[in-house]
């Protein structure tokens, strides 16, 4: 091997790596963004409001009518 086909490879590996690293990066943030979004998700079924409970007015529904 020459010193030019060394000096090619080394660049090359370099260039995979970086690629890796940024691949890796945009897949966190990714995994962060749904996170957040899933917690404001279940946050906001927390929030609302419970069902009524048995025997009041809207908390049983006739399924025979």
């Amino acid at each position: 091997m020459d010193i030019t086909s060394i000096a090619a490879s080394a660049s090359a590996n370099t260039a995979a790596q970086t690629r890796n690293i940024v691949g890796l990066t945009v897949l966190k943030k990714a995994i962060d963004i749904e996170a957040a979004g899933a917690l404001a998700l279940v946050q906001a079924a927390a929030a609302a409001s419970p069902p009524a409970p048995a025997g009041t007015a809207g908390g049983i529904i006739n399924t025979w009518a």
